[in-house]
């Protein structure tokens, strides 16, 4: 028979007298705070002295995209695909497309601007509602039909006629 060799457990020991540095990581991967604003001071630097001031706004590729499909949809009429807009599908891509920059005059372009059939002081309750719920731009108003006359009435336009009385012509 073969001899059989026992084996001994190696206890392990936590060695004390050595000590490994602690590696310690940037909170991002970018560096530390001051190289992000140094990059970022330096992009507005070269902006504006380089030609393009603050008054380009060049948008990143997926609000390019947006501002696009909107002006498309306003053009059309229609929300993606077969969806007529209404009023207020209209009055929200204005406000949104002016909110990304856009001038009022391309949008006057391509939108047909709806006429009001309805008299002034039927929809002034509903138009002072509406202001207060969303706060659309007065511009965009205008853009449904809805007048400077109706617009004071409602509040909407400085100089209200609310409170005041009327002058008597």
């Amino acid at each position: 028979m073969a001899a059989v060799k026992t084996r001994h457990k190696t206890v392990k020991t936590a060695r004390a007298d050595v000590e490994l540095p602690a590696r310690t990581r940037p909170p991002n991967r970018r560096g530390s705070p001051e190289a992000i604003e140094k990059r970022r001071v330096a992009r507005v630097f070269n902006d504006i002295l380089g030609g393009r001031g603050a008054s380009v706004h060049k948008l990143d590729g997926r609000t390019e995209k947006r501002r696009q499909r909107l002006l498309r949809e306003l053009e059309a009429g229609k929300a993606r695909g077969s969806r007529e807009l209404k009023p207020l599908d209209i009055l929200q891509r204005v406000q949104e497309l002016m909110d990304l920059g856009e001038p009022l005059s391309s949008i006057r372009k391509v939108t047909k601007i709806r006429k009001n059939a309805l008299p002034p002081e039927a929809i002034v309750g509903v138009v002072e509602r509406l202001h207060r719920a969303y706060s659309f731009r007065p511009e965009v108003y205008r853009f449904v039909g809805i007048g400077e006359e109706v617009l004071r009435e409602a509040g909407v336009l400085e100089g209200a006629k609310r409170g005041r009385p009327k002058p008597k012509a």
